[in-house]
């Protein structure tokens, strides 16, 4: 006849249950990490598709024009020259956000005297990685002017091609990388300017 009265039980001590438990918090910090990267990076090369997009666009746009005249947010807003995803707002009133949260500017400038000659997409708000990773990047020559980096957050799209040194021409591009990391000193607000016509 079977004992009744004895009742087997078997478990986990609370020293294996918090082993279990560490290796989760490990695995579930380095998913985190790994996650962070990820979006990172995606961000990154989604900008890099809204710059490509919007330069060819607004190329396309003005190819039988003679220059760029009235290039403005607005303008590239209301004719769809940008991303969508990227217009905040209508109207007078719109604004361009990148997709790393900055803002993003475009207007016709002077190039060599002649008004509307070219036009310039800026890039605002860029943290240091973004900043080295897009200046130092090879986007080609085919009809750029130049590119500026500067460790500013700056507001308004320049008016007029700079000259000197205050400006890389493509000659000069792309730049290394150590150039990009010094041009990129700030932790948030860096700009990179690229000038076409």
């Amino acid at each position: 006849m079977k004992n009744f009265d004895k009742i087997e039980q078997a478990g986990r001590s609370m020293v294996e249950m918090l082993g279990v438990l560490a290796i989760i918090g490990v695995l579930s910090v380095g998913g985190i990490s790994g996650y962070s990267k990820a979006m990172a990076k995606f961000k990154l090369t989604k900008v890099q598709d809204q710059l490509s997009m919007m330069i060819m666009n607004i190329r396309t746009a003005y190819a039988t024009s003679p220059g760029y005249p009235g290039l403005n947010v607005s303008i590239a807003a209301d004719n769809k020259l940008v991303s969508q995803e990227m217009v905040v707002g209508s109207g007078a009133s719109a604004s361009l956000m990148h997709a790393l949260g900055g803002k993003t500017m475009v207007g016709a400038v002077t190039v060599n005297g002649v008004s509307n000659a070219g036009f310039a997409v800026v890039l605002g708000g860029l943290g240091k990685d973004a900043c080295v990773s897009l200046a130092s990047s090879d986007w080609g020559t085919d009809g750029m002017l130049g590119m500026t980096v500067v460790s500013t957050n700056v507001t308004t799209a320049p008016d007029t091609l700079p000259t000197g040194t205050g400006i890389k021409t493509p000659k000069d591009l792309p730049i290394s990388y150590s150039a990009a990391v010094t041009a990129c000193a700030s932790d948030s607000s860096n700009s990179i300017t690229w000038f076409y016509n």
